[in-house]
């Protein structure tokens, strides 16, 4: 057995050990251990997946009976390791068109929070001005975050990783609660409980594992992230009505306000757009929250018929 076929017969063993009733964390830090021992692991890992994805697509539009319970682990080593009745089945449905199941698009608008049941019992909260789309077809579960910001309660299903695509890159898990931001091509995900992996689109993918406490922050299009541990619950504040910060940028926070309140609040200057802040802002009226604001951070608020002007203080 040569290299690739040996990575390939784990890869099997591992989607079949995570399809079990029941995966505990020794089996989440197994599998984050195997997937990290060599980037060739997690390529084999993604070739069984997607095997396994597009058999099960195939098997679903011809109506093809599932195996019996006590054949099904024999039925996946022959469909993942030979390949043979794989091949036989894609060609018996390449003629045939697969219509993809019916999207479900959801959107809030500013200062709007919305709380959504999926299909398959996970739970999704939208933050303000957020736009999302859900589609749940074959093995896959999968959420495109347009803009905005959205937590996850992900209900566990092996048989069916739960994927949110967000700008350039996707976040795989089975069953956790994290976060997502994508705001101006700055995207983030922070994870309160599971395991998350996120990997960049384009070219050869660079993959993260994110245990609870941590937070990856990328740019769109950059190859590389920060991975922050510690302050990942902060990420899930505005639930309660709470922006948390810690040396985020002005412009940042007021990107977050102009999600949360009609009126635009905007910056005159770029150097003031950069300044650093840290501490909590308490969602409530958005005059409030401003005059809160001025505490953490030098600046003078200008109100004006347009919205809210923001300036750099005048020392005295």
């Amino acid at each position: 057995m040569t290299g690739a076929e040996r990575r390939l017969d784990e890869a099997g063993d591992w989607l079949v050990r995570l399809q079990s009733e029941v995966v505990s964390e020794a089996d989440a830090l197994a599998f984050d251990a195997w997937l990290s021992a060599s980037p060739d692991n997690a390529q084999a890992y993604d070739t069984v997946l997607k095997l396994s994805h597009e058999v099960e697509a195939n098997r679903l539009a011809l109506k093809i009976a599932l195996p019996r319970p006590e054949a099904a682990r024999s039925r996946r080593w022959v469909l993942w390791g030979g390949g043979l009745a794989a091949g036989a089945i894609t060609a018996s449905a390449a003629t045939m068109m697969l219509l993809p199941a019916a999207a479900q698009s959801y959107a809030t608008g500013q200062g709007e929070r919305r709380k959504v049941t999926l299909a398959d019992g996970s739970i999704l909260e939208m933050n303000g001005a957020t736009r999302l789309e859900v589609r749940f077809a074959g093995r896959e579960r999968r959420v495109e975050l347009a803009s905005g910001e959205a937590s996850f309660d992900v209900a566990h299903d092996a048989r069916r990783p739960f994927v949110v695509a967000v700008g350039d890159r996707a976040v795989r898990v089975l069953g956790t609660r994290f976060n997502v931001r994508r705001r101006s091509g700055r995207l983030s995900v922070a994870v309160a409980r599971g395991l998350v992996e996120v990997a960049a689109g384009g070219g050869p993918a660079r993959r993260y594992r994110l245990h609870p406490g941590q937070r990856l922050d990328a740019t769109e299009g950059a190859a590389d992230a920060q991975i922050v541990t510690g302050v990942a619950e902060d990420a899930f504040g505005w639930r309660e009505g709470r922006l948390i910060y810690r040396d985020a940028t002005l412009a940042e926070v007021v990107e977050d306000l102009n999600a949360q309140f009609a009126r635009p609040t905007r910056i005159d200057d770029p150097d003031l757009a950069a300044v650093k802040l840290s501490g909590v802002l308490v969602l409530d009226d958005q005059r409030a929250v401003i005059n809160r604001l001025s505490l953490l951070t030098p600046i003078e608020v200008i109100e004006a018929p347009s919205g809210v002007l923001l300036r750099r203080a005048q020392q005295r």
